[in-house]
């Protein structure tokens, strides 16, 4: 029996994770893996690549590693020239970097908003460019770009920034979808909301709960209808759906996962 994604080659980037579990990228390349995807896993950190790597092997993935500073467009042109003479291909392009960082207008400082920039939607931008004309070359492909909930609503903290960039991943991903339909390519975003991943206790508990990590997760619980958090294996499996040929009808729009929490008023 064939996998989902039997024999596509797959870019993932953020395929690393801040900590042991199952981030969203680490989770996303262990998935695809499972359905027959062959992954070419990018991170900045090869510490953090590495237990991605070892769990898609565990699973009998095929997988290479490459460090790349996602930000950087000349790092972006040669990681996926990389990927292009080990695999022949790029099938899937997975975007999965981002990061948030606390603060308002006032407070936040013009580098950390201009750092933002770049982390969140400039990264989308940079391998879109370098990815397209292949996929375009080929005919098809699938792009899935990571969002977030911040990106539609307040979820609890002031963090202009991400927010900003998490909308316009939203609306590039739209925007892109559109121009290039015609040519076989769709693109969607996976919109994850207050999950328990690696990121609660290596980051996020710090910057909104004095490192208190049972009080964050307390806090995120009270906004989820559906009463636990997920994790990174439910963005992947979202991933997993609009990367498929089950979803061949379906471009420009996004999944929400998120236990039901923008559904609520209050």
């Amino acid at each position: 029996m064939t996998g989902r994604l039997q024999d596509r080659i797959a870019i993932v980037t953020g395929a690393g994770c801040v900590g042991p579990g199952w981030g969203n990228g680490r989770a996303t390349a262990v998935r695809f893996a499972q359905e027959g995807a062959k992954i070419f896993a990018v991170d900045r950190d090869p510490d953090a690549l590495a237990e991605t790597i070892e769990r898609t092997e565990a699973v009998g993935g095929e997988i290479v590693g490459h460090i790349c500073d996602i930000t950087d467009g000349v790092a972006v042109g040669e990681m996926v020239q990389a990927c292009i003479e080990h695999f022949g291909r790029v099938d899937i392009l997975v975007n999965n970097v981002g990061g948030s960082a606390k603060g308002g207008p006032v407070d936040m400082p013009e580098d950390v908003w201009d750092k933002q920039i770049d982390f969140n939607l400039k990264s989308v931008y940079l391998t879109c460019r370098n990815i397209l004309p292949h996929m375009e070359r080929a005919g098809r492909g699938a792009i899935v770009n990571t969002s977030s909930t911040s990106g539609l609503r307040w979820t609890g903290a002031a963090q202009s920034a991400y927010a900003a960039t998490k909308a316009g991943v939203i609306q590039f991903s739209k925007v892109v979808a559109v121009e290039y339909a015609s040519k076989g390519i769709r693109v969607n975003t996976v919109v994850p909301g207050q999950l328990h991943t690696p990121m609660v206790e290596a980051r996020l508990a710090g910057q909104r709960a004095d490192g208190n990590v049972d009080a964050l997760l307390k806090q995120r619980l009270a906004r989820i209808p559906l009463g636990f958090m997920g994790d990174g294996r439910d963005t992947a499996n979202a991933a997993l759906f609009l990367a498929s040929d089950e979803a061949r009808f379906i471009t420009g729009t996004e999944i929400i996962v998120d236990g039901g929490m923008t559904a609520r008023c209050d």
